[in-house]
């Protein structure tokens, strides 16, 4: 049987962290093991963690220092306990863990199952329209600029194996933000791995603050173009 490190990245989610937890427990995943990944919140977030009645793993870090740290801590943690497979997801309530165990039957025959919110089946709720133009558009520029024919590369609701993982070499990606996600794709798809995807609901948070900043889309940006330009340079 596969066991799962379910990652959960959180920089003040007090607000968040809980419901979170007894929604993921009450679906009663077998073989699930759920790991919060604190990058030092002052609102006391991984105290929350561990005042929480479930059976749940904290790591706490000293400082905020962006998604992508903090999922290659978490997975190098994993990877040290043998999982099988890991799974990010966001601490907002944004994604479903109703949805989870759809997305755990599909990693059973894959190497990265991408909760996908555009494609059919798919679904954004409480966005507004600026939101929805800037994941869309920066969905498609990199789809575009990379030949990559997937429909959501920023999307952080996803299952990995721990053999991708390391067929990747998670360690040396170097992006913080969103930009994260778009490589891990991009190196699983350059490294013929199997990639599918699941439809998923995305509903806004209600409660908290977004991460998302001008900072973490220029990254993405700049770093897709970088990427585009050298795969470009290698093929010729």
């Amino acid at each position: 049987m596969s066991t799962y490190l379910l990652c959960i990245p959180t920089y003040n989610e007090a607000e968040n962290i809980l419901d979170l937890l007894t929604r993921l427990e009450a679906q009663q995943i077998p073989d699930l093991s759920i790991l919060v990944i604190d990058d030092g919140s002052p609102d006391g977030t991984a105290d929350l963690v561990a005042g929480h009645n479930g059976q749940i793993s904290i790591l706490r870090r000293t400082r905020k220092e962006g998604l992508g740290p903090a999922y290659k801590a978490g997975f190098a943690w994993g990877l040290e306990r043998k999982f099988d497979f890991f799974i990010e997801m966001d601490a907002d309530g944004s994604h479903q863990p109703e949805e989870l165990y759809r997305l755990i039957q599909t990693s059973q025959s894959a190497d990265l199952a991408l909760g996908t919110r555009w494609m059919a089946g798919g679904a954004v709720e409480n966005w507004p329209a600026y939101r929805r133009a800037i994941s869309r558009i920066g969905t498609w520029y990199a789809e575009w600029a990379l030949k990559l024919p997937y429909k959501d590369l920023t999307g952080g609701f996803r299952v990995l194996s721990g053999e991708l993982l390391q067929k990747i070499d998670y360690s040396s990606i170097e992006s913080i933000g969103y930009g994260f996600q778009i490589e891990i794709v991009m190196r699983a798809h350059d490294a013929g791995l199997q990639i599918t995807e699941v439809p998923i609901t995305f509903i806004e948070r209600t409660k908290g603050r977004s991460k998302m900043s001008k900072a973490i889309v220029f990254e993405a940006l700049k770093k897709t173009t970088s990427w585009a330009i050298t795969r470009r340079v290698n093929r010729r």
